[in-house]
């Protein structure tokens, strides 16, 4: 294996036979959601994914070693842990060097499963282009990451504090192709629509895992963005959603918030101010994509699931 790797026996068996695997990110445990929810909701998207017929491999950076499969033990520490980092592409190697443990975001999931051999990622939402972006320039490092790891993502769109437009626009011009999963418009997370459009429809996991298979024997480098919208008995309403955002916006403004702190700071104040809600909201959408990517990673034939050549 990967030696900068540490991929747990389950994972590393699945790997080696082509079984399907499903990669998870940590930093929904870590600063996406509240203890004990956080704890509750990683234990329940890998059974999941076990169930819709695939192995799950959530990923984190754990004392400096990039981890592929943590324990539930693991998965325990980290739901409690005070410091831990949030790393994004750029974060990686100093978490690495520095012995650091780190909860990796939508970018450096893609990175350390892509080195694992992984194709399939589950995630709640991307990042994306933050509104206001002329003048702060805050582009998520899931956008260019997607154009140029092989890793197909599911997820419930972007999140909806973001300028969703823009989202896509840049990610057509890095030709990432947005998949849209039984569905013609673009989710918000929270919200099934969001008033613009994806560039494909297609309705089964089997025509996505073939479109994948096209995609790598094309040699067409980067990603595929499959947007799974949440289920419809827990979409909330966009009006309420936004006049959310934008007091939430207001408050990140005047504390004076941005970078890596700014999502996760905006998403607490949108949960305070939905009276929890949007939490409940955003663990159905987890689930949601968990169960599609494992049924996508299922269909796809062995000898597309890529092998990790060092195994």
């Amino acid at each position: 294996m990967n030696p900068i790797l540490s991929i747990n026996e389950e994972v590393k068996d699945a790997l080696r036979s082509g079984d399907p695997v499903v990669a998870l990110e940590s930093t929904i445990i870590a600063h996406g959601m509240p203890f004990p929810q956080n704890l509750e909701t990683a234990i329940a998207v890998e059974k999941a994914v076990r169930e819709n017929g695939a192995i799950p491999a959530t990923i984190a950076v754990i004392n400096g070693l990039p981890t592929v499969g943590l324990s539930v033990e693991q998965l325990e520490e980290l739901s409690q842990a005070a410091g831990v980092l949030k790393l994004s592409r750029r974060d990686l190697a100093f978490a690495v060097s520095q012995g650091k443990t780190g909860a990796t975001t939508v970018a450096t999931t893609m990175i350390i499963a892509s080195l694992a051999g992984i194709e399939l990622f589950a995630t709640g939402g991307i990042g994306g282009v933050h509104r206001g972006v002329k003048d702060s320039w805050d582009v998520s490092a899931d956008i260019t990451e997607l154009a140029r790891t092989n890793v197909a993502v599911v997820c419930a769109g972007a999140k909806s504090i973001l300028d969703i437009p823009k989202t896509l626009e840049i990610l057509e011009t890095h030709g990432v192709p947005v998949v849209g999963y039984q569905c013609d418009e673009f989710p918000a997370f929270y919200c099934r629509t969001s008033g613009s459009m994806v560039d494909f429809r297609l309705d089964s996991p089997k025509e996505i895992s073939d479109l994948w298979f096209s995609k790598k024997r094309l040699g067409l480098n980067g990603g595929v963005l499959i947007a799974n919208p949440v289920p419809q008995e827990n979409s909330l309403d966009p009006e309420v959603m936004d006049a959310a955002i934008a007091e939430a916006i207001t408050r990140s403004e005047a504390a004076g918030i941005s970078g890596k702190e700014l999502t996760p700071f905006l998403l607490s104040i949108v949960k305070e101010l939905t009276q929890g809600e949007s939490l409940v909201s955003n663990i159905a959408l987890v689930l949601n994509n968990a169960e599609l990517a494992a049924q996508i990673a299922a269909s796809m034939p062995s000898r597309s699931r890529a092998v990790n050549p060092s195994m």
